[in-house]
């Protein structure tokens, strides 16, 4: 026998006390998200490594470093998806979505990149991602940010800050882009591997450099705000306006570019210092450019992605409880004759009461035992079959969280005998 095999580093587990946890975090927003309009859609996990290669910008480290990229049987070359935009604008497109028409879309799984593995931050991990297409105007952007505002607010979340910016449009960008290279060539001596990499060919990328010994430069440089056209300048002001009648409170972050290539004009980020320096809790952003640049009708575009595995940690950190899982119902079953009457009942009581949870005791043992596992089940009663119950056709009803006495009651009379100990609703 060899040794027991573990999970690939980077990639965890998620074990069912945890995925409660999880299932609460994500009712809520699909609860919240599904007042405001929007509905699920699901898109592959394996998708053709040119879509990334187009949509997410080739001089960029998730492309470069950190997508799982493999040949298929056929030579195609497929990737892992890093990020679920652009599988969800490939799919819209690929369906005639576009079509002078209007989506609010939300999906929801795991994502893969080759990343150092650390708190908050796994080469396999989840994110909720929401977009909005072909909705133009500031009135959107605010009405997204506004919306997770929400689901913060109803999962009971503090500690989290908004920063907004603007990035503008392509032309706008590329001024700034040469300020940006303009400043950062007259400081050669400190840039590092990465940044000098990026100089020629995306200066931008530079900002998001998290090297301690380069923090200093960075501030300095040129702020995109001073490169906005007026219809850009414009368009943040509006979502500013728009955030502050809200009551969203936020900062301008000129700093705040984000990672990828399709962003234009409004980029936002939740953030927190809750969960140590992986703090973007939430993140997206307009791509106005994205559909056209995959093949499609020019479309105006938002979404963002919402960390799952932070905002769960987060949920936890701010008192954030889940419910342990309990029966309704137990049935005790002692002997072959009880256990095949057990399992009708079991099945009688589902019908009539459909979400009764009714756990019924598999792998025998006898009755002492049955008892202690019917009270770690968490359930209200006990329903006790044996060999003299099935000849009298009757069942024991036993309560388990109250003092009340057990009684024996003909078969037909089971879900009335246990109604008044069961959660009502």
């Amino acid at each position: 026998m060899g040794a027991p095999l573990q999970a690939i580093r980077g990639m965890s587990d998620l074990l069912p006390a945890e995925a409660l946890a999880w299932q609460q975090v994500e009712s809520v927003l699909r609860g919240v998200l599904g007042t405001y309009g929007y509905r699920e859609m699901r898109v592959p996990l394996i998708e053709r490594t040119e879509l990334f290669q187009r949509s997410i910008g080739e001089v960029t480290d998730i492309v470069e470093k950190e997508m799982y990229t493999f040949d298929d049987r056929n030579g195609l070359s497929l990737t892992l998806r890093p990020e679920a935009t652009a599988g969800i604008v490939r799919a819209a497109i690929e369906n005639g979505m576009l079509r002078n028409q209007r989506h609010r879309l939300w999906s929801t799984g795991p994502m893969f990149r080759y990343e150092k593995p650390q708190k908050g931050r796994y080469r396999q991990f989840h994110q909720f991602d929401i977009e909005a297409l072909g909705f133009p105007g500031p009135d959107i952007d605010a009405e997204l940010i506004v919306m997770t505002a929400r689901a913060w607010r109803t999962l009971g979340l503090q500690h989290l800050e908004l920063q907004v910016n603007s990035i503008g449009m392509p032309e706008g960008r590329a001024r700034y882009r040469e300020a940006l290279t303009g400043y950062f060539r007259g400081h050669l001596a400190v840039l590092d591997e990465d940044s000098l990499r990026r100089l020629e060919r995306n200066p931008m990328r530079i900002l998001d450099s998290k090297n301690p010994a380069m923090q200093a430069v960075v501030a300095a440089a040129p702020v995109i705000t001073e490169y906005l056209d007026a219809g850009s300048a414009a368009h943040f002001e509006r979502v500013q306006a728009l955030l502050g009648d809200a009551g969203v409170v936020f900062r301008v972050n000129p700093r705040l570019v984000r990672g990828l290539d399709y962003y234009n004009r409004t980029v936002f980020e939740w953030v927190t210092d809750q969960l140590g320096t992986q703090g973007a809790v939430c993140a997206g952003g307009r791509y106005d450019g994205l559909v056209e640049q995959l093949g499609g009708s020019a479309t105006p575009a938002i979404g963002c992605a919402i960390g799952m595995e932070r905002l769960v940690e987060l949920h936890r950190v701010c008192g954030g409880t889940v419910p342990a899982p309990a029966a309704d119902v137990y049935v005790v079953a002692v002997g072959e004759g009880a256990t095949a009457a057990a399992l009708r009942l079991a099945e009688q009581l589902r019908d009539a009461r459909p979400g009764l949870a009714v756990e019924m005791n598999c792998g025998g043992g006898g009755f002492k035992a049955q008892l202690r596992r019917a009270d770690a089940s968490g359930a209200a009663v006990a329903l006790i079959i044996g060999e003299d119950e099935v000849a009298a056709g009757t069942v024991g009803v036993k309560p388990l969280r109250t003092d009340a006495a057990q009684v024996n009651v003909a078969g037909g009379g089971v879900l009335a005998a246990v109604a008044p100990f069961l959660p009502t609703g």
